[in-house]
């Protein structure tokens, strides 16, 4: 079974190069090859591209949650499986995985379903890109994220850093992290605003399962607008921003979601939400 192949339902899907299962309306991945620190490989790239783009039509995910195994978030791209490789190949080679690295960000970005990072640990190169690229980042204290590109001779600007690492903490902080490529540790990333909250050791796994689990039980239609305009309102002038925001909320007004919390509001209970 591919992604593709499930237009509505992703429960039972079988990835082959991380961890993934759905349960109580998350979808959880788990980067596995934790004795690399979870790197990433050309097969993991595309198949994580792959399955987030499937998220867009899959009816039985509401949230995702991220991690990574064995105490570390992500390396970044594995040394030996993709760097040795890079050096060896022509630019339309070189050009042709650039492109499907940004498609997996624009892939988790477009998807509805908020996304989760639990990170701990080295969260590194791609590793920090993915936790960029996530709606949450909530951190243990042993969490350290770092842009290295430019370590390694290439340029900060990898998968969207340059755009979306500004709008997160500012360009000076941004500017600083993707040229010296220093660890943004959790206390810091913190302040800074890279990392939403730094959870005590031990307890990372449950609160960012519980955020997860909240954001799956809430608003399905409201939670993919709010997640959609906040990521194309960048673009947009005050004036056209006002405008796609009054739509949006019409839209949002129309579904069964608005009237159940409208009636359990005047019977004073909580409401209950069903996705429509």
């Amino acid at each position: 079974m591919t992604p593709e192949s499930a237009p509505t339902a992703l429960s039972g899907y079988a990835a082959r190069h991380f961890r993934w299962r759905v349960e109580d309306r998350v979808g959880h991945i788990t980067l596995n090859r934790p004795e690399r620190k979870n790197p990433l490989t050309f097969d993991s790239y595309a198949e994580l591209r792959d399955l987030f783009r499937a998220l867009v039509q899959a009816e039985d995910v509401r949230a995702i949650l991220i991690s990574g195994a064995g105490g570390n978030f992500c390396s970044g791209g594995d040394v030996h499986e993709i760097i040795g490789p890079l050096t060896r190949m022509d630019v339309t080679g070189l050009l042709r995985f650039t492109r499907m690295t940004g498609d997996l960000v624009a892939a988790m970005r477009a998807c509805p379903q908020p996304i989760v990072a639990a990170i701990e640990g080295v969260c590194a190169g791609a590793g920090a890109i993915l936790a960029l690229a996530s709606d949450f980042r909530l951190a243990a204290p042993s969490a350290k994220a770092s842009f290295l590109f430019t370590r390694v001779g290439l340029a900060g600007c990898d998968m969207g850093a340059c755009t979306l690492l500004p709008r997160l903490i500012g360009q000076g902080r941004a500017a600083e992290l993707l040229y010296t490529g220093r660890a943004l540790g959790a206390e810091e990333g913190e302040r800074w605003g890279f990392f939403n909250s730094v959870v005590a050791a031990g307890e990372l796994p449950a609160r960012a399962l519980q955020l997860a689990t909240d954001i799956a039980s809430g608003p399905t239609y409201a939670h993919a607008m709010t997640k959609t305009m906040l990521h194309q309102e960048w673009n947009l002038s005050i004036e056209q921003a006002l405008e796609a925001e009054a739509q949006a909320q019409a839209l949002c007004m129309q579904t069964a979601d608005f009237r159940r919390a409208y009636e359990a509001f005047a019977a004073k209970r909580s409401p209950t939400f069903e996705g429509n």
